[in-house]
């Protein structure tokens, strides 16, 4: 097997000091000293944050659903797929399933795992993402920072 297929084996950098400099709910800023390979030593900025979950909602014709909503660290709207944070211990596919039917007022029959991913290098949290067949609606609860979502239907091709 590659290196490519073992992203975790051999950590390439000794980890000197872990320190805690914020925190703020299940977000936490942490600034770490690394030593390099080169002996070199240098400061590294963790940012701990919960895992999440993004579904693509999957129609029978084909179509998906988009929501879009108001994203204040960027300054801007954005449309995106149902998607957000687990709680603490929540299992993600109920988490997947809890977001879509929040976001979009649809409930699933089957989620498909369509793997993990990282967010930017600095982030510790794990993305998990599912592909939600069997559709059906349902009723929409969504959380007070979400009430001018939006939802759109729209063919996936």
């Amino acid at each position: 097997m590659s290196k490519l297929s073992h992203p975790t084996s051999g950590r390439p950098f000794e980890v000197l000091t872990q320190k805690e400099v914020g925190r703020k709910g299940q977000f936490a800023v942490r600034d770490d000293m690394i030593r390099l390979p080169s002996g070199e030593e240098v400061p590294y900025v963790v940012v701990v944050n919960p895992d999440s979950v993004f579904v693509v909602p999957h129609f029978e014709n084909g179509d998906t659903l988009l929501v879009r909503q108001w994203r204040h660290a960027w300054d801007a709207s954005s449309w995106e797929v149902p998607a957000g944070t687990l709680t603490r211990g929540e299992d993600p596919m109920q988490g997947a399933l809890r977001e879509l039917e929040e976001e979009t007022g649809y409930r699933a029959e089957r989620l498909t795992s369509l793997g993990v991913a990282h967010g930017a290098a600095i982030l510790t949290g794990t993305a998990h993402m599912y592909l939600a067949d069997g559709l059906t609606e349902s009723k929409q609860n969504r959380e007070a920072y979400e009430q001018d979502m939006e939802v759109m239907r729209l063919p996936l091709q």
